[in-house]
């Protein structure tokens, strides 16, 4: 299904969604992320700050949908941003690591995924990783497909 098929039949259930599509893939493992957001067991993400201020790109807000893609484009499910914050990279909780529902779900694991994620597109950007990187969290809910 296309983002914008899967957007459609969404906004027939909620028409108050609008017509804009934000649709977007995860970085790594995007199949793997992509279903554990569809079964629920993964209810949050964490991006790089620097990334969205050297893009120009606004933040996450609160109260809007996202489509969420597969590796090859194709929209999986859509969720609810419920929270955005941004904290630096060591202030991450272990509550929030949970929620990402990744490996075994502890702080410990996603520091470890995560800082080599963000330094390496860090890195891409003329920018360098450390412990104070701030970092955007989002957690949101999925809404569509219904179970």
């Amino acid at each position: 299904m296309t983002p914008k098929e899967m957007w459609q039949a969404y906004k027939k259930i909620n028409p108050a969604i609008g017509d804009e599509i934000d649709a977007w893939v995860f970085g790594v493992q995007a199949d793997q992320l992509a279903d554990l957001v569809l079964s629920g067991e993964k209810t949050a993400t964490a991006s790089a700050y620097e990334l969205y201020k050297l893009e120009n790109e606004p933040l996450p807000q609160v109260g809007t949908f996202d489509v969420i893609l597969d590796s090859r484009d194709r929209a999986v499910c859509i969720v609810e941003i419920t929270k955005v914050s941004v904290l630096p990279f060591n202030e991450v909780s272990a509550e929030h690591a949970f929620k990402e529902g990744e490996g075994d779900k502890s702080l410990a694991y996603w520091q470890q995924v995560h800082e080599a994620f963000f330094t390496e597109c860090l890195a891409e950007a003329g920018l360098e990783f450390s412990q104070e990187t701030a970092v955007v969290l989002e957690e949101f809910r999925k809404v569509y497909p219904l179970d």
